[in-house]
């Protein structure tokens, strides 16, 4: 049975409130409950410093952002033209086609690519990785948009773990229509979405993969999603561009790791097409040409050049 306060003595919301006031008001100089009583006007000045401290940080943060966006060594490249980048004949270790709703799952070897095709043009590939040796390392998203000042993933980014190194450079992109902010599907979505019916959802084709691979749900972060085209709009709410999407897009990921990794090809869940109707993809697996120095993903920015230092540190040793 839940709390019911003495009669005429206010709802439990306001006696909460008078709660916090009355904690607030005998907190002392360091905000702790106990010390000598402090007055409305103590609260006030506390307040205005705090906005004062924020506006600081904002206004520093801001600096730092555009430090980092416009001062970087090298300007990324235009999207990847579809007829432009074969991949060798003998280079190709694996193809196969995932259906719509289906998971896929691979290891890579540091210097392998895989290639991910939007065969239909109506498909997003949601994708998670591991370092193989390490499970405890895996990808990061937040680490990957904030070191890189961009949520923007597309030619010549890199994917970060939570450890600071690289797992997979983004070498070809033909759309650069990719989400690494909204996530996967799950079965309370797509439910919501298409109404019951055997649909399958990236967080359920996740937990089956996994398991297949030796992780549990714990080892499941947040994921990308390559062809899914969300922007963001003006007001800081998440839009849909389908026109960023064609049938035919690829796009290719180094390993700079060595990986598990898998992937699911589930709607995204702000596609607005109110049929459950993914495509299937194709994925290749090939020997990717030797990076050099001069690697673009290696030296777009001055963060990828760091993050490469921990990476060749760990294999030198």
């Amino acid at each position: 049975m839940g709390y019911c306060p003495p009669k005429g003595s206010g709802s439990l919301a306001e006696l909460q409130a008078r709660s916090v006031d009355r904690k607030c008001l005998m907190a002392n100089e360091d905000g702790e409950p106990g010390g000598a009583p402090r007055t409305q006007e103590d609260l006030m000045v506390k307040t205005e410093e705090k906005q004062a401290e924020i506006a600081a940080r904002r206004q520093r943060y801001e600096e730092l952002r555009v430090a980092g966006q416009t001062r970087a060594p090298r300007a990324l490249p235009p999207p990847t033209p579809l007829a432009d980048c074969p991949i060798p004949e003998g280079a190709i270790m694996v193809s196969e086609a995932v259906p719509g709703g289906w998971y896929w799952t691979t290891t890579m070897a540091r210097g392998e690519a895989l290639r991910l095709i939007n065969t239909s043009g109506t498909s997003a590939v949601a994708l998670l990785a591991w370092n193989r040796h390490d499970r405890s390392e895996r990808l990061n998203l937040a680490d990957t948009i904030k070191v890189q000042w961009s949520s923007v993933i597309r030619k010549g980014r890199i994917l970060l773990s939570d450890m600071g190194r690289v797992l997979l450079s983004v070498i070809e992109d033909s759309c650069f229509a990719h989400d690494a902010l909204v996530g996967g599907s799950t079965a309370a979505s797509t439910l919501a979405k298409y109404g019951a019916g055997a649909f399958r959802n990236t967080r359920d084709n996740f937990i089956a993969a996994a398991a297949k691979c030796g992780f549990d749900r714990r080892d499941i972060g947040p994921c990308i999603t390559f062809f899914a085209p969300v922007v963001v709009t003006a007001d800081g709410q998440f839009g849909w561009d389908e026109g960023r999407r064609r049938v035919g897009d690829f796009v290719d990921l180094r390993a700079e790791m060595e990986l598990d990794v898998i992937i699911s090809n589930c709607p995204h869940p702000l596609d607005p097409n109110p049929a459950y109707a993914p495509g299937s993809i194709d994925v290749i697996r090939f020997k990717a040409a030797t990076s050099s120095t001069e690697d673009l993903c290696r030296t777009a920015t001055v963060e990828a050049i760091r993050a490469f230092e921990n990476t060749d540190t760990l294999y030198r040793g």
